[in-house]
């Protein structure tokens, strides 16, 4: 397999964005901007550096998080980042993505609680205060990626042949039923509920998930979908807004946020001797693409992303996370990688590719989501609203320019936060690092190798479902898991 990433600094990372015609790579040497204090919501947050919504799929079958999940916070409290954004937390059992996510219910709602107490204390101890620290949580319906079964809010002609309901084992098809206006409203009370427990347990925010296809992410793009919640762009976002604006009336100071998709692309497909990835059939233009152009899936149209971003600041959300593609159908938009996952292809671009069309799009977010909008359709004026904080999601595959790059974007307004994901799995404490070092740990930098995604895909386990975490840089908890994870695997 070809190796992309050969880069010994950071000015041979620029020099290969310039020879791939790519606008939005730039490194740093002074890391201080990361370091600086940003106002979110009325709060003060210590540093610019996320930690992404990493799923550990390490909780138990009735939504509690267990052993692995308290020390994953644990780790990632004791970090350094000023801002941890809790993982996917289904808001109903049906709306798992897998049987050992997490779901936050009267039942767990203290489990939770814990964990994210635990996490806040570590971060005393490590940090020395939490009052500048912001600790979340991401509520989540999978839709089409429930575990259980697909709960469709539209059908996709590309996407459905790829949808598999485990209950019969049959694919999607168009006569598969799709989730009805009056199932959209009962969901809606069901993020209602949700929301109440995570104000009770201490959330300082909550994430309303729009990305990666998953329930609300696949309604944005509901272009062909019938009725109130599809067609045009005021419909298909009635439900993130209905959602939203019950929220801030009931609970005025729960910080709203929102990850979402800006552009998804199309689904891809391993293809040849090399199995690299090429688009899977489609027809033009484009139905069910969220932030694509119609007439051609590699470039993106964010007018409507735009618009997403100012009618959710409008709403009420006072933080934004972007990011792209489908980690199910076309990962290498979501995550450019070194080596794709088990379940997945080769990658079809060079990662920089994707790197630079991440930065780019949250740049482009970011410059303009602090302007104010005019009237909207909705009836209310825009003229005073603030400036949304952005964070920038795709930067793993920098390895260890990671940090140049962070630097870069954030000093030039390209974002206001970066979010590292599957690298702080392998360096929770990443941001201690670079305090005290200015570097990070050359022996525990994540390489994008997927071994993480791998044991993540592997469900032959007792609870339908193996944990996640680093094998590489984490051997003592992880190591054991992956052999047992390849050995069935290799059956």
């Amino acid at each position: 397999m070809a190796h992309f990433f050969r880069y010994k600094t950071p000015a041979d990372v620029v020099a290969d964005a310039e020879r791939l015609g790519l606008s939005h790579i730039a490194m740093s040497d002074d890391l201080s901007v990361m370091f600086q204090p940003i106002e979110v919501g009325g709060r003060t947050v210590g540093n610019r550096w996320a930690i992404q919504p990493m799923e550990g799929c390490d909780g138990t079958l009735d939504g509690l998080p267990d052993e692995l999940t308290f020390r994953r916070y644990v780790r990632f409290g004791s970090g350094g980042a000023k801002l941890i954004w809790g993982e996917a937390t289904a808001i109903a059992d049906n709306a798992r993505m897998n049987p050992r996510q997490l779901w936050l219910h009267e039942g767990s709602a203290a489990a939770i609680e814990k964990m994210l107490a635990d996490c806040r204390a570590a971060h005393r101890e490590s940090c020395g205060d939490d009052r500048d620290l912001l600790l979340g949580l991401q509520l989540t319906h999978s839709g089409r990626f429930s575990f259980r079964r697909p709960l469709l809010a539209t059908h996709d002609p590309i996407l459905d042949p790829l949808t598999r309901d485990k209950s019969t084992g049959q694919f999607v098809d168009a006569s598969y039923p799709l989730l009805t206006d009056d199932d959209l409203k009962r969901i809606e009370d069901q993020y209602l509920a949700a929301a109440k427990l995570a104000a009770r347990i201490g959330c300082d925010f909550i994430d309303i998930k729009q990305c990666h296809r998953y329930l609300l992410s696949e309604l944005l793009a509901a272009k062909n979908r019938p009725g109130e919640y599809g067609g045009s762009l005021e419909n298909r976002t009635r439900l993130v807004r209905n959602v939203i604006t019950r929220i801030r009336a009931e609970f005025p100071s729960l910080l709203i946020a929102s990850r979402f998709n800006a552009y998804d692309g199309i689904p891809y497909h391993g293809a040849g001797e090399d199995f690299v990835g090429e688009p899977c059939p489609h027809e033009l233009p484009l139905a069910t693409a969220f932030g694509t152009d119609p007439h051609d899936h590699l470039r993106d149209d964010l007018t409507e992303p735009l618009q997403l971003a100012r009618w959710l600041r409008e709403w009420g959300v006072g933080l934004l996370n972007v990011s792209l593609g489908n980690p199910y159908a076309n990962p290498h938009l979501v995550r450019p990688a070194e080596y794709p996952p088990v379940d997945g292809y080769k990658s079809p671009e060079h990662p920089l590719i994707g790197v630079d069309r991440h930065f780019r799009i949250a740049a482009r977010l970011q410059s303009d989501v602090g302007q104010a909008s005019s009237l909207s359709p909705f009836g209310s004026q825009a003229g005073s609203l603030t400036h949304v904080p952005i964070i920038g999601s795709g930067y793993s595959w920098l390895q260890d320019f990671v940090p140049q790059a962070a630097a870069a974007n954030v000093s030039l307004g390209r974002a206001a936060f970066v979010g590292l994901g599957r690298g702080t799995l392998s360096q929770p404490d990443f941001v201690k690092q670079l305090a005290d070092t200015g570097r990070l740990d050359r022996k525990r930098v994540c390489r994008t190798f997927s071994y993480c995604t791998n044991l993540m895909r592997t469900k032959d386990h007792p609870l339908g479902q193996y944990a996640t975490g680093c094998p590489p840089f984490d051997k003592e908890v992880y190591g054991p898991l992956w052999k047992e994870a390849e050995a069935k695997r290799a059956k």
